[in-house]
């Protein structure tokens, strides 16, 4: 499994950082077992030898019809990954609940395999209606391409079927039919063409505009997750498995750059921590990584992005978690689209009992009045405290009893802990596991709600691998409830460049 997990957790601009080590047990070099498409034989069977020679792992394969090895995957629920060659039986695997994360691989069409020169004149499918043509198809109860033909021919299928020369469980039959003279057409991915010498490929308009992906899926039953990714990452990453599809005629889908071990950094707003910090230490033992994760105030983060300058610093993160969605138009040309995850109430936090009286936002201003504040610069719950003491006409008056001006609110929490403050506004989160020292005092409920948005940066090199952490988050709905955040991540993207704020979070 994981070697090592490394949290940063960046306590302050001046504060440094702590590091956490976690050390699970050693990565399993267990053999992964993969069903994959007899379509997809030849650069597979190339792709696994070199991997096994990489890394010393024993790649198990099994080739047939996708449909059959769905079957058999149904009924024996054993194995790490299927590789499926169309969308239909993948969403078919889906709905049984034996795969889990999915790798695009490949884009397939179909198209009529004849032999080198087209003697027999085949270009339309009224002449491979005629008798004179024998035509090779493949079984749309066992192979994806007899399926998607049969789909989209529609009624013409049960005509063509009548008359076909053979109808065999993998497209890779047919084809060795076609090669070998005993047919003068078969319908097969155009992909299976460039693997058989003497053939070519005619396009017909009936297949023109259509076009299937072949998809690596990590089974649900695997006993080694970790490793079936990893094997699953070298499928795709551009100079490993997607330089072999390319190398043999396949329309390749790269995916993310190779690494054995990928480290995945995560720029995360503080108030997010409680929620997250054990499902990112999950994630990262089930993908077999590494990851670099940055708590703080997300003008700090924002900063520390704009410091770095172009994203192609290594150090840059790959994914950005902010408080707010106020924070996320700073850094926009880097991360452009976000998911609306969760929402937070902000609220004055006071010692449990309320000893001094603290009811309202204007209450803050009384004398003598010890008052934590966020600093608006490092944070979104300080820009957006300042804000809303702004819109309501009383920053001054509140600023002038801010004892203290920090970047996370967690610090505030601490420092009410030891009495140096009588009051603090807060996230509801930071206090609601100590409901028996603490109590909450809402805020104007227009003005009270921070929004997190999720976001993977547009050209990491992990962005796959970012976009699956965000799928795997929003799985977890219930450990966001638990510690407080409100659930908002069922919701559509949104494009940074469209998130447009309110007036009053806009004043200077």
């Amino acid at each position: 499994m994981l070697k090592k997990l490394i949290v940063v957790l960046c306590l302050g601009a001046a504060a440094g950082a702590a590091w956490v080590a976690l050390k699970p047990s050693k990565t399993s070099t267990a053999p992964i077992t993969v069903f994959c498409a007899a379509g997809m034989k030849k650069p597979v069977e190339e792709i696994a030898a070199a991997y096994q020679k990489e890394t010393g792992i024993e790649v198990r394969l099994q080739f047939g019809g996708t449909g059959t090895l769905l079957s058999q995957l149904k009924i024996a629920k054993h194995g790490d990954i299927f590789i499926a060659a169309d969308d239909g039986a993948l969403a078919d695997a889906k709905k049984l609940g034996v795969t889990r994360e999915e790798f695009v691989l490949v884009k397939q069409q179909p198209v009529v395999a004849v032999a080198k020169g087209n003697p027999k004149h085949i270009d339309s499918l009224a002449a491979l209606k005629t008798p004179e043509i024998k035509v090779a198809l493949a079984n749309p109860e066992a192979a994806s391409i007899g399926r998607v033909v049969k789909k989209i021919l529609g009624p013409e299928w049960d005509a063509l079927a009548a008359k076909a020369a053979v109808m065999k469980p993998t497209v890779t039959e047919i084809a060795a039919d076609l090669s070998l003279g005993a047919v003068d057409a078969a319908i097969v991915w155009d992909s299976v063409v460039p693997q058989f010498k003497g053939l070519e490929a005619v396009m017909l308009p009936e297949f023109s505009k259509h076009t299937e992906s072949g998809t690596a899926a990590v089974l649900s039953f695997s006993q080694h997750p970790a490793e079936a990714l990893r094997f699953a990452r070298y499928l795709t990453a551009p100079e490993k498995g997607a330089a072999v599809f390319k190398k043999q005629g396949f329309k390749a889908v790269p995916g993310d750059k190779w690494a054995m071990r990928p480290d995945l950094i995560l720029y995360s707003g503080g108030v997010n921590r409680p929620a997250i910090e054990k499902l990112l230490h999950e994630f990262a033992a089930h993908e077999g990584i590494t990851m670099t994760t940055v708590f703080n105030g997300c003008g700090i983060l924002c900063a520390a992005m704009k410091t770095m300058g172009d994203s192609a610093n290594p150090k840059y993160p790959d994914v950005y978690y902010a408080c707010d969605v106020c924070f996320v138009p700073p850094v926009a040309e880097q991360f452009p689209e976000a998911i609306l995850l969760t929402e937070a109430e902000i609220v004055i936090a006071v010692p449990k009992g309320n000893p001094k009286g603290v009811h309202t936002l204007s209450d803050l201003a009384r004398p003598g009045l010890r008052v934590g504040l966020c600093n608006a610069e490092q944070s979104t719950i300080g820009y957006l405290t300042r804000s809303i003491l702004k819109s309501m006409n009383l920053l001054e008056s509140v600023s002038k009893n801010a004892s203290s001006q920090v970047p996370t609110a967690d610090f505030l929490v601490n420092q009410m802990r030891t009495g140096s403050l009588d009051a603090a506004v807060v996230y509801g989160i930071n206090i609601n596991n100590d409901k028996e020292h603490f109590e909450a005092i809402p805020l104007p409920a227009d003005k009270s709600k921070a929004v997190q948005p999720f976001a993977v940066r547009k050209d990491s090199p992990y962005r796959q691998m970012g976009q699956r952490l965000l799928a795997f988050l929003r799985e977890k709905r219930t450990s966001f409830e638990n510690v407080g955040f409100a659930w908002k991540g069922d919701t559509t993207p949104v494009k940074s460049a469209d998130i447009v704020l309110p007036a009053w979070m806009q004043q200077k």
